[in-house]
């Protein structure tokens, strides 16, 4: 009994000893440690920078399962889409090789009713870029004057239009200036027709920026937003040119909204339609530089 008793004590002592020798050795490491970062810091560095050479290569070896799996799955995804992209151009090409037979088809169609009727084709349009070099605005007249150059071809009864549309005819023709009638002016008559209901009538300018559409039938089936384009009576004017839409339909004065700003034309085309003979060029020239 006393020889446990005296074993017990001695392990006792021994964990005691253990005890404060690791206190002991703790606490000459810290100071170990404190004076290395104190007096040398090329140490720590280095010892850093070779445990960083070392794991990182064991990094990107533990890194290539997962980039194999994102890369898997990326291919799979791009696969995906590829295949959807497909399909729908499938569909898109199905329906435009539809679309080009109906079209051949109507072209066939058109060429044999073309012969039957012996229908003359007209002749291809001709242009001619002018640039405006001032404006004749007031309460009687809306017009424009264009440098056109010496010994240029245009013609009175020439058809002058923006990107957007027609915008007037020309008026007059002088050595290098040429005169331009807008079809808001109130001299301005255009026989027109509205692309949806068929209807006829004339655009008639009233010097604002919204000519009127006038001689109209009564039963007329006008709404906000329809398209009037030119209906090509009496000739002067070939058919289905844009010129704007129906913004008022109220009675008696149906307003038309032009597709080009007529206050803000700087330059223009003159389109010559080879309708020589049809309006003679009998008005006054303008002289140079009026």
């Amino acid at each position: 009994m006393k020889r446990r008793k005296s074993l017990f004590v001695h392990f006792s002592h021994i964990r005691l000893l253990a005890k404060k020798f690791a206190i002991v050795l703790l606490f000459l490491t810290a100071f170990v440690m404190m004076m290395i970062n104190k007096t040398d810091t090329v140490i720590v560095e280095k010892t850093s920078s070779i445990a960083t050479d070392a794991i990182s290569p064991l990094i990107d070896v533990l890194s290539i399962p997962a980039k194999m799996v994102a890369a898997v799955y990326d291919y799979f995804s791009d696969w995906k889409n590829i295949r959807k992209t497909n399909l729908l151009l499938l569909q898109e090409n199905e329906r435009l090789q539809n679309l080009y037979a109906r079209a051949r088809g109507l072209e066939i169609e058109n060429k044999l009713l073309a012969e039957l009727m012996n229908y003359a084709t007209p002749p291809e349009a001709k242009y001619t870029t002018v640039r405006v070099i001032a404006e004749e605005g007031d309460a009687f007249s809306h017009s424009l004057i264009a440098y056109i150059g010496p010994n240029s071809p245009i013609k009175r009864g020439q058809i002058a239009i923006s990107d957007k549309g027609v915008v007037g005819r020309v008026e007059n023709v002088g050595n290098i200036y040429a005169k331009i009638i807008l079809v808001s002016d109130i001299n301005s008559k255009i026989p027109v027709v509205v692309e949806r209901s068929r209807d006829r009538g004339i655009l008639s300018g009233d010097n604002t920026p919204t000519p009127k559409l006038i001689f109209v039938p009564r039963e007329a089936d006008l709404v906000p937003g329809d398209i009037v384009v030119t209906s090509g009576v009496a000739g002067v004017f070939p058919p289905g040119l844009p010129i704007g839409k129906i913004v008022s339909t109220a009675k008696n004065n149906i307003k038309v909204k032009t597709f080009g700003n007529l206050e803000q034309l700087e330059y223009l085309k003159i389109v010559d339609y080879d309708l020589g003979g049809l309006i003679e060029n009998d008005g006054e020239n303008l002289q140079d530089g009026r």
